[in-house]
């Protein structure tokens, strides 16, 4: 394949020139290349390399409801919006599991199905030396990352996170981490619920910032007693928790890495006095509008390295409904793995937030890096996968739920007007998004075995 006319978007610059894929890698980059193959014209367009979602929950059993894409419509919605590569947080197994029980549940689950390339996070939901032990093999087997919770049925206590951390140094492990206080949301939501007070707007007033700010701080601190270990912060929402790692950064802690979603950056906690105000519960929730830009000042700064989603889709109309008469017992989380590239796109380049390059560091080139897949992914380069994605700025639309292809019955971001619009997707050389049309086949997509993290960004 050879995409001709392009604007060609890397961490370091844009040109106006040609890109020539052969079997499925990056062979050339230079002007006016001339290839008998397929070609793409994407005169008056940016060429970027492939989007990357280091966070999702495709298939996700939650006890009480199942996330309502699995890794084929997931997939597909990602693959629509120019993501190429997933890696997935795999749900908590049966009491007392191994690593590889949940390990080999996923690779089931996506095998045959995935249209995109995918990887996966370790889960991990108790500590003793056999689990300890066994992180060596899982990450011989592809999963440079693991994540624990702070709260939740299997949430580790400090005990357990301090042994954890010691482990992950030992083998050049990223930890990633959901981090919220559990104590303060289970005094929090029991006092809501003694006093009746159960609609959706309670359900960020149970989870205040300062759970996540505490957590995050309560981890950092473990990390540096132990020194050097690989730190990444899922799903921050607050400003009060980006307070907390510059901090440490501050304090000299080098290996803290930061992840946002557009959720974030786009929406905040009014919407939870809605009619709809369900469609919005997630961990953590939404937060004061204010956060939406302190923490886009954090990003036109480099204190938040990727964004990703936390897509975790529930039908509003089925699962979502199970916190009607109280919030507690709605399923969390949103969809969104459609829209992040073109989001970020629209807000943030588009309204001069930042250029393209950190576009391009924040949606493909640092999730790559720190996820153990670069060069691999995440670059426009000779030797790279053929991985890319191409958007014209001159398009102009309104997000609808209606025009995506999430496997579930709402978007949080309808009505969004957006400038710019995802037009072809390329995965490892082959073309399988077309003007918003998939055309890959189902189960195309390969399991990503990462490894070298890299922490230069």
């Amino acid at each position: 394949m050879l995409i001709k006319n392009g604007f060609v978007v890397t961490p370091e610059d844009v040109k106006l020139t040609d890109v020539y894929i052969e079997n499925g890698i990056i062979k050339e980059i230079g002007p006016n290349l001339q290839y008998d193959t397929d070609i793409i014209d994407a005169k008056g367009m940016y060429v970027m390399p492939g989007a990357i979602d280091v966070h999702t929950h495709f298939d996700l059993d939650v006890g009480i409801a199942v996330s309502t894409d699995d890794f084929y419509t997931g997939t597909v919605a990602a693959a629509c919006g120019g993501t190429t590569s997933i890696v997935d947080h795999m749900a908590f197994g049966p009491e007392g599991c191994n690593l590889n029980h949940q390990l080999n549940v996923y690779h089931k689950k996506a095998e045959n199905t995935a249209v995109i390339d995918y990887g996966f996070h370790g889960t991990i939901q108790h500590i003793n030396d056999d689990i300890l032990e066994e992180l060596e093999d899982i990450k011989n087997k592809g999963l440079a990352s693991v994540k624990f919770y702070m709260t939740y049925d299997y949430k580790l206590d400090d005990y357990s996170i301090f042994k954890l951390l010691k482990r992950a140094k030992e083998l050049d492990l990223m930890i990633t981490f959901h981090p919220e206080n559990d104590g303060i949301i289970k005094y929090l939501k029991a006092e809501y619920k003694s006093k009746g007070l159960l609609t959706p707007e309670y359900h960020p007033l149970s989870r205040p910032a300062e759970c996540e700010a505490e957590a995050i701080h309560r981890v950092l601190k473990m990390a540096q007693i132990i020194e050097d270990v690989n730190i990444y912060v899922v799903h921050l929402s607050s400003n009060a928790a980006l307070k907390v790692v510059n901090r440490a950064k501050e304090d000299g802690y080098k290996n803290v890495f930061v992840e946002t979603c557009p959720q974030y950056l786009t929406l905040d906690d009014s919407l939870y006095s809605k009619e709809d105000g369900l469609k919005y519960v997630m961990s953590p929730p939404l937060r004061a509008k204010i956060n939406n830009e302190l923490i886009w000042k954090g990003i036109e700064n480099g204190e938040v390295d990727t964004v990703a989603t936390d897509h975790c889709p529930f039908n509003y109309n089925i699962e979502k409904q199970l916190g009607k008469a109280d919030f507690t017992a709605c399923p969390n989380g949103a969809p969104g793995v459609e829209l992040r590239p073109i989001i970020m796109f629209s807000e943030g380049f588009m309204k001069e937030r930042i250029s393209l390059n950190r576009y391009v560091d924040l949606v493909s080139t640092n999730p790559a890096k720190l996820m153990g897949m670069y060069p691999k992914k995440g670059i426009i380069k000779e030797g790279s996968d053929g991985d890319i994605f191409i958007i014209d700025p001159k398009v102009k639309h309104t997000v609808k739920h209606e025009n995506l292809h999430e496997r579930v019955d709402y978007t949080p971001y309808e009505g969004i007007e957006l400038k710019g619009r995802v037009e072809y997707t390329i995965s490892r050389g082959e073309l399988i998004v077309n003007k918003q049309e998939f055309i890959g086949e189902k189960g195309r997509g390969e399991f990503l075995h990462r490894k070298n993290i890299v922490k230069t960004l």
